[in-house]
């Protein structure tokens, strides 16, 4: 097999073959490339020393960051490459990072290190690919399987069970029985690792196309470092607008929307406040009132011990505040969604409620896509046509409010308020001189 390898990449391997080095690229840049995918990065792996790679690329800008490890960065046309020497790891005392590692003249103990065979795999144009544990074909029937035995892998660094899933998810492989059978007893490792780690890995799973399977199938994985979820497991609904328990829905609503990682977040939590606001009405039919504002603040604890950033924490938590909202198409309505939330977020909050709708039983299914398309299409008109929904789309400010007379900060303000909630009930034209003859009368 011969892959196409960019001109730094090929650069680096040959200059170390021509200085009496061995070089491959090795990983998950050969997996993609085998996929007919172009890689996000190139890495590579050598029989040179940490200093024998600094000597060769004397010339070039280099980082030692991980010179401890074997690893140097070599910059090239303002990219980073990291070449690292052949290497054995001693043992994971942390579950995360070798105690010790010993340099290696050998490949074959480099890639034995690894974690996954499609990722064990290297590759130079002297030798083609380098594959001792058969990588390409697990690739070609679209398996994760460890490289060794799987609780070893495991056992030395805890993440690789959320990249096992990570993988399987983006990649719609499947999991060979003796790694998923290690990812399920050596689940509980995870509540050792850190939160950004987690956090990188997890959005990246939620956003694959087989995410929906890796969800259901180890939702006890994800139970580890999420325990909020266990709640929404098998918790039926009760109620003729849903054929699913809250978590099964939940699987549903994320397949139904883009891969998006506030999209997808959304959708994991969207009914997670549900069965903490369950009731039963006489008749004994299920109730979940208040579950949007219960789920919304859980989201904002769980997003926040995972380290999202802040933005992202907002957004997702306002999305799912509002997801349940009954909105109709009639303009005021919209106009004050618009105004509160601003057209970025409303237009998530439609695909989210679009979603949703589509996760739930056929009860009413048609009638509430109807209302959903009715309600998507006047909120883009009033968008597109510049109707006025928020205070800086007002034809009036507070300067001009000073000009007659209003001064405090405080009635400015309610002033304002009232004015556009004037304009967008209809009982106000947005234009200067309507606005500053309702300002003298307020």
């Amino acid at each position: 097999m011969r892959l196409v390898l960019p001109y730094n990449a090929r650069y680096i391997i040959n200059r170390l073959q021509q200085s009496g080095y061995t070089c491959y690229a090795v990983g998950g840049c050969v997996r993609d490339s085998i996929l007919g995918k172009e890689p996000a990065d190139w890495d590579f792996t050598t029989s040179a020393l940490p200093e024998e790679i600094e000597k060769v690329f004397s010339d070039c800008r280099t980082l030692n960051f991980g010179k401890q490890y074997g690893t140097i960065g070599i910059i090239l046309d303002n990219e980073q490459y990291e070449v690292t020497t052949y290497r054995l790891d001693g043992e994971y005392s942390d579950a995360r990072h070798p105690d010790s590692v010993s340099f290696s003249s050998s490949l074959q103990d480099d890639l034995s290190r690894r974690d996954f065979t499609v990722n064990a795999m290297a590759y130079n144009d002297t030798d083609g690919l380098v594959d001792y544990f058969n990588g390409q074909k697990d690739l070609e029937y679209g398996v994760i399987r460890c490289v060794g035995v799987a609780t070893n892998r495991f056992a030395e660094d805890a993440l690789r069970i959320l990249r096992a899933l990570r993988f399987a998810a983006t990649l719609g492989f499947s999991i060979e029985p003796s790694t998923a059978s290690a990812i399920l007893s050596g689940r509980k490792m995870l509540s050792a690792i850190a939160s950004e780690r987690i956090r990188e890995e997890l959005l990246k799973l939620l956003c694959g196309k087989n995410a929906d399977f890796v969800l259901r199938r180890y939702r006890s994985v994800f139970a580890v470092f999420i325990p909020e979820l266990v709640g929404t497991f098998d918790f039926e609904q009760n109620t003729k607008h849903h054929n699913r328990d809250v978590y099964r829905h939940t699987v549903a609503a994320l397949r139904n929307i883009e891969p998006d990682p506030i999209l997808r977040t959304t959708m994991l939590f969207h009914d997670i406040g549900k069965p903490l606001s369950h009731t039963i009405d006489k008749n004994g039919v299920s109730h979940y009132r208040n579950h949007p504002i219960l789920g919304a603040a859980m989201t904002e604890e769980i997003l926040r011990r995972l380290a999202m950033p802040r933005l992202f924490i907002n957004e997702v938590s306002t999305l799912i505040r509002y997801h349940d909202i009954r909105l109709k198409p009639e303009p005021v309505m919209i106009k004050k969604l618009l105004g509160e939330l601003g057209v970025d977020t409303v237009r998530r909050l439609y695909k989210v409620q679009r979603a949703d709708i589509l996760a739930q039983s056929m009860y009413q299914r048609e009638e509430k896509l109807r209302n959903q398309d009715a309600v998507e299409s006047l909120t883009e008109q009033i968008i597109s046509g510049g109707e006025c929904y928020n205070l800086k789309m007002l034809d009036i400010n507070g300067s001009d409010l000073l000009h007659i007379g209003i001064t405090s900060g405080e009635e400015i303000g309610k002033t304002l308020q009232a004015l556009l909630n004037m304009v967008i009930t209809g009982e106000l034209s947005n234009d200067k001189p309507a606005l500053i003859a309702a300002a003298k009368a307020i």
